[in-house]
């Protein structure tokens, strides 16, 4: 079993990664002295595979519980399912003694908490991920929201969960693409704080979706140390979070929620962001390389589709919370497992590194 703790003084909790752990879920729960109301906020994708085990879990231990079913996808992330939502959870009796089970991928857990950090100003929640972004980035660090038409996450709330938990066993009906994409988290965690992470991703066989708990629980544990050093991104930590996501979510927010999974945009940006770790920094080709093998081997895109126009992506980015002040603050790597901030990258050099997502990759 693997526990990582995330110590954010008075809001500070635990991480379980283990296969299994869902057969816990009661015990772990009730050991946290919440209320006995619970509202579990799925998708109906998860909803067919583990909401009623969840449900009987938590009954058996004495929780009055209510179901909200969100339809599965990026789409569902907008300020309509927040009101309704709430508007569910009044209706079936739930206020401010109640707290949120947040079952599903990142879109879900994304949702979920900004309803529960709104919901009467503020209730407890927690976060069971079923996905391979969720259990190893989204799920721990507070950041909640949806969307808008101008960009992705725009509106939203720092809401710590009470609990994380992480069973890798629900990875196995996930459809192989949505499996996959995840990855994109994974390598960018390697590629931002641990390197030797790198011969661990490159033994995995992506077709596998049984994935050792301590690969994912070492990526909550970068996660966590992140967010421990800079909870809500007020210096450059936890912005090297973000390294891939800059061109990566304008990429993302050009196209119709969906067309592209969050972890294929990321892969994109990734390519690009290891262009100008190259360029601008100290990155070396062999390391570039390595980088973008992985990303290959776990069948995620790295050429840009020639439908998508720079000029749509430059004005997605120009929304995107990571430009600060109308300043580019870019993550870029020195060498592997080794990131940082820079000021230095000019738009001429998204643009550039943007066009160069069009060329092919050369494994």
């Amino acid at each position: 079993m693997s526990m990582v703790h995330v110590n954010l003084a008075d809001r500070s909790y635990d991480v379980w990664c283990e296969y299994g752990i869902l057969d816990k879920l009661g015990e772990k729960i009730s050991s946290l002295g919440l209320p006995s109301r619970c509202a579990l906020i799925t998708d109906s994708n998860v909803e067919a595979h583990y909401a009623g085990a969840v449900m009987r879990a938590l009954e058996s231990d004495g929780f009055l519980l209510s179901r909200h079913v969100v339809e599965a996808g990026e789409a569902a992330k907008n300020m309509s399912n927040v009101e309704q939502l709430c508007r569910e959870m009044t209706q079936a009796g739930h206020g401010r003694k109640s707290f949120v089970v947040a079952l599903g991928g990142g879109v879900v857990g994304d949702l979920a908490g900004f309803v529960a950090s709104v919901f009467y100003r503020g209730i407890p929640f927690v976060q069971i991920p079923t996905t391979i972004v969720s259990q190893v980035d989204s799920s721990v660090g507070g950041k909640t929201g949806v969307n808008i038409a101008e960009g992705k996450n725009l509106v939203g709330a720092f809401h710590q969960p009470r609990l994380v938990l992480v069973d890798p066993a629900t990875l196995s009906t996930l459809p192989g693409r949505e499996y996959r994409e995840g990855y994109a988290e994974v390598i960018k965690h390697a590629a931002i704080r641990d390197e030797a992470m790198f011969v661990d991703l490159e033994s995995l066989d992506p077709l596998n979706q049984e994935p050792p708990a301590e690969l994912l629980a070492r990526n909550l544990a970068i996660k966590a140390r992140v967010v421990e050093e800079d909870e809500q991104e007020l210096n450059d930590t936890r912005a090297l979070l973000n390294f891939g996501h800059t061109i990566g979510h304008g990429i993302e927010a050009s196209l119709p929620y969906g067309e592209l999974l969050h972890g294929e945009a990321i892969s994109l940006g990734t390519r690009a962001a290891v262009y100008l770790s190259q360029k601008k920094s100290t990155l070396s080709v062999d390391e570039g390389k390595r980088v973008l093998a992985l990303l290959d081997a776990f069948h995620l895109p790295l050429v840009l589709n020639e439908s998508i126009q720079t000029e749509m992506i430059m004005q997605k980015l120009v929304t995107d919370k990571k430009f600060a002040s109308g300043v580019i603050r870019f993550v870029l790597l020195r060498g592997l497992g080794d990131s940082f901030v820079s000021d230095e990258v000019t738009e001429e050099d998204l643009i550039e590194a943007i066009e160069y997502l069009r060329t092919p990759f050369e494994a």
